[in-house]
């Protein structure tokens, strides 16, 4: 696998949706967000499909979420790239880290993690306590017969600065994390065989050359992980941008399942695009509440400034809702 050289000039940025359901308000805020960025600077944008769980690769699902992304006016340069049918780069990846003693087998069950220590309070990661980092070849034999392991990324001690990743996000600003404090050393891939998100996303992310990652709030702290991945594996780390989520009244975040707000319910109930895109642009402080604007008549209003300025979440209450939805007859 080629280890990236100084980049492409100019910006560019990537939607990876998961093709777990239809798109709910929040995904397609994310995605307006990183086309905005994207088209105000002139760049590239690049459509890739993150299916590596085998439960996500439903071509029909994929299809119905390419088609959302059309009506809503939002178009790409290059892909739909699959994750599916990107396992020989990922594996090549983790070889090579693995060469490097920089891996190792992890036993440890689902159950057991959980037990043993409570998950981190901003995103719900466990902190992994080494359980088997110093496993003997003859215990990893052994343990190998009982069960498929999955593999763990050795992190630096605490007070090893290396283990120490600083960066700044355009909208939420300057960050640090002590990877072995907040995560501990974590997969790369399942012990089922599916390589885990951290690594595929820094494989991706790189060998398509995008320099900008635009996506939710919620995925903040990944970006240490795959800062020191990218290093290690001697990629150019891309700048982040993490926009803030849309969560109901209760600030329980939006998700999937939340049926009555994904684009195949609004879309049934006649909801016009440049509706849904105008008040996602509105709540990001980009046009005043109300008005309807398709994608292309944002861009000159776009700025990571005026996003920043937005950074509480976006609370989807009956206010929003009655701007959203058409009045009834």
């Amino acid at each position: 696998m080629p280890t990236i050289g100084p980049g492409p000039t100019g910006v560019r940025g990537r939607f990876a949706p998961t093709p777990s359901g239809r798109m709910h308000l929040g995904n397609v805020f994310s995605a307006l967000m990183a086309w905005l960025s994207v088209r105000s600077a002139g760049g590239t944008l690049v459509l890739r499909i993150e299916d590596l769980d085998p439960r996500a690769q439903d071509r029909t699902v994929a299809a119905r979420l390419v088609d959302d992304l059309v009506w809503l006016g939002l178009d790409w340069d290059e892909g739909p790239f699959f994750q599916s049918e990107r396992g020989e780069l990922y594996d090549s990846a983790i070889a090579r880290l693995t060469a490097a003693n920089l891996t190792y087998p992890c036993f440890c069950t689902r159950s057991e993690l959980h037990a043993a220590t409570a998950p981190h309070a901003s995103d719900g990661t466990y902190l992994y306590q080494g359980t088997c980092r110093n496993l003997s070849a003859a215990e990893v034999t052994r343990r190998s017969k009982r069960r498929a392991p999955a593999t763990r990324l050795r992190v630096p001690l605490a007070k090893d600065p290396a283990g120490t990743i600083t960066w700044s996000d355009l909208v939420f600003g300057p960050q640090r994390e002590v990877l072995a404090r907040e995560c501990g050393d974590f997969l790369v891939r399942r012990s089922d065989g599916v390589t885990a998100y951290q690594l595929a996303v820094v494989v991706d992310d790189a060998l398509m050359g995008v320099n900008q990652v635009v996506r939710g709030r919620d995925l903040l702290e990944s970006s240490a992980r795959q800062i020191y991945l990218a290093r290690l594996l001697g990629f150019n780390e891309p700048c982040y941008a993490h926009v803030p989520l849309l969560v109901a009244p209760d600030e329980r975040r939006l998700s999937k399942r939340e049926r009555d707000l994904d684009l195949g319910s609004l879309r049934a109930r006649g909801i016009r695009a440049e509706r849904v895109t105008g008040e996602l642009a509105a709540a990001a402080g980009l046009v005043d509440r109300g008005c309807e604007a398709a994608p292309s008549e944002l861009v000159g209003s776009f700025s990571w400034d005026k996003l920043a300025a937005q950074r509480g979440n976006i609370v989807v209450d009956e206010r929003f809702l009655h701007r959203l939805l058409p009045l009834p007859r």
